[in-house]
């Protein structure tokens, strides 16, 4: 079995050996993660001959054999495969690209990599201590290098425009970027001149809606370019902010997210884009903007339109057969029983009919449901399903047309 230590410095070393392979074999995986970017990245996807990018074969090889030194336990710069890594950044900032695709193209040669490690590594029994953290040192290396092409990039915009709003568009689409490194983060956030706030509010907006930028606050983040156009207030949606969103969208159609820690920021835009998209459907009232704080047990109900069709069908299936005002007639006489705690004469009151009306409508429904009247469970998911189909407006029959097939 192959010896193999840990520096306490953190730095890797790995036995002699298997760094000789790795060496051995860069070339081989070099080829095989140019063909894999190649594939998965479609920005990529032309031959590397005729690509704008520069030495694109070099800087693979570059990244490669220094990390591969690292592994080795050499500390020596390296200025070429520095340099390089800016200027595929300044590459993409010239072709007006955002650093989207270079940054999969990243995450891909890194997985490939992996996976060469890890054979390697298996080959001459390099224990799975070690292994993890190599698998560590790797990740922060592609960090590193995707750091090294942000740099680039804002260099590059800085001398073409060097607008806050640019810098602030890249920072917010690397911070929703799902597993965004930290690092890589807080560069992007000091070539910004952004303080990274410790909570954010997401505000989604609707395609095409006006919004003047010039009123929102420096701190705010804004992608209005973006199909799906929003915002990010860092802090929570206080009575200045609500104003200051005011002053900028002047139809004050806008759903504003729950203030979350800024890790969760994809959440909080993703809850209100869903909340948008409820509005916008006629379900939720717009007002204008609309906070999910307010909705949040239908965002939580309305979130998966077919999964809500199927508790649906199964909780009233015994009452597929009743006409549409029959339907309708038990949907608001259940919901008020249930409301109302089981009490006859608060729920008549409710539908203004007379107590006993109730009681033997109940009798009639207690006689198809049974026990998922006194049962608890049966009992919530009852009236959360009438809760859910009255905010539709469909009693008994959860449609899931009206609120999209994966609830998103």
């Amino acid at each position: 079995m192959a010896r193999d230590t840990v520096a306490a410095a953190g730095t890797v070393v790995v036995p002699a050996e298997v760094v000789a392979a790795l060496r051995t074999e860069s070339a081989t995986l070099a080829d095989e993660v140019i063909a894999g970017i190649r594939e998965a990245v479609p920005a990529y996807a032309e031959p590397v001959e005729a690509s704008y990018r520069p030495a694109f074969r070099v800087i693979v090889e570059q990244a490669i054999a220094a990390f591969v030194d690292r592994l080795g336990g050499s500390g020596a710069p390296h200025e070429y495969r520095d340099e390089l890594c800016r200027a595929m950044g300044r590459g993409e900032a010239r072709d007006g690209r955002a650093l989207d695709a270079l940054q999969a193209a990243y995450r891909v040669g890194a997985r490939i990599a992996w996976r060469r490690l890890a054979e390697t590594g298996r080959r001459h029994q390099v224990s799975p201590a070690v292994m993890s953290v190599i698998a560590d040192a790797l990740f922060a290396y592609i960090d590193e290098l995707a750091s090294l092409s942000v740099q680039g990039y804002l260099e590059a915009r800085g001398r073409d425009d060097g607008t806050r709003a640019e810098r602030h568009r890249l920072l917010l689409r690397t911070l929703l970027r799902p597993g965004a490194a930290r690092t890589l983060l807080a560069e992007v956030a000091v070539e910004a001149g952004w303080d990274v706030p410790a909570e954010v509010t997401m505000v989604a907006l609707p395609a095409g809606t006006p919004c003047e930028a010039r009123a929102l606050a420096a701190d705010v983040l804004a992608d209005l370019d973006a199909a799906e156009p929003h915002l990010l207030i860092p802090g929570a949606f206080d009575r200045g902010r609500e104003e200051m969103l005011a002053a900028a969208l002047p139809d004050r159609r806008a759903a504003v997210g729950i203030t979350v820690p800024l890790a969760a920021a994809a959440d909080s835009l993703r809850w209100a884009r869903r909340a948008l998209a409820l509005v916008e459907a006629g379900v939720l009232e717009d007002r204008g903007p609309t906070r999910c704080e307010d909705h949040l047990l239908d965002l939580w109900l309305l979130a998966d339109g077919a999964l809500l069709d199927q508790i649906a069908r199964r909780r009233f299936a015994e009452l597929a057969d009743l006409g549409h005002a029959q339907r309708v007639r038990v949907a608001e006489t259940l919901a008020a029983w249930l409301e109302t705690d089981g009490n006859a004469v608060a729920a008549a009151r409710r539908l203004d009919v007379h107590p006993q009306t109730v009681r033997y409508r109940m009798r009639q429904i207690n006689g198809v449901l049974g026990e998922r009247l006194t049962e608890p469970a049966g009992r919530f998911a009852l009236e959360a399903t009438l809760r859910a189909s009255r905010l539709l407006d469909h009693p008994m029959e959860v449609d899931r047309n009206r609120i999209g097939h994966d609830g998103g």
